[in-house]
């Protein structure tokens, strides 16, 4: 569901951090769970993988999505880890 002129928000990495991931990632070669970095966020909550063969395929599916995103990021953390414990 996203928006025309709507994107992710620079630096925001909330979807980096709140799921867990079960798919490889350089780094984390067991995944990582829920509520962790990626080792592949940098310091400004950009990934490092953007672009690279090697970023897990969960990763390229994350989109903006105005109802799981919210408004912030403190807003997204919170929607993704609740989105999350209820899977």
């Amino acid at each position: 569901m996203r928006n025309e002129g709507e994107g992710c928000r620079p630096g925001c990495g909330a979807c980096c951090i709140a799921p867990s991931i079960s798919s490889p990632i350089p780094g984390m070669p067991d995944g990582k769970p829920a509520g962790v970095r990626c080792a592949q966020l940098t310091e400004d909550n950009l990934c490092r993988l953007f672009g690279d063969p090697r970023r897990p395929a969960v990763c390229e599916r994350f989109d903006y999505d105005r109802e799981l995103c919210g408004d912030h990021r403190e807003q997204a953390l919170t929607l993704i880890a609740s989105l999350e414990a209820s899977t």
